[in-house]
């Protein structure tokens, strides 16, 4: 008997179907038939998905904040290498 592989989900389809899960238009039986899937499959995506949506906006925070940083180390770059190329040229040499 040959055995059958582990079905994998994309973490879209997972948002989207507990996405319909939360809504609570449908049942998570319909729902599971829908998508084929086993009803406590479901309801541990929903789970996820609500423990984890905290961290959707903390992560834009942290994005922002990256953001500033790295622009920060550019500037800071920037003056270096004016300094070094000044520095390189010497005293009393013109640009």
């Amino acid at each position: 008997m040959a055995r059958q592989s582990r079905r994998r989900f994309k973490a879209s389809f997972k948002a989207e179907v507990a996405l319909a899960a939360l809504r609570g238009d449908r049942t998570l039986q319909d729902l599971a038939k829908q998508h084929k899937i086993h009803p406590n499959l479901i309801a541990e995506w929903r789970k996820q998905l609500l423990e984890g949506a905290g961290s959707v906006f903390e992560r834009g925070a942290a994005k922002e904040e990256e953001t500033t940083d790295v622009n920060e180390l550019y500037r800071k770059i920037g003056q270096v290498e004016m300094e070094r190329d000044f520095l390189r040229r010497g005293p009393g040499s013109c640009p």
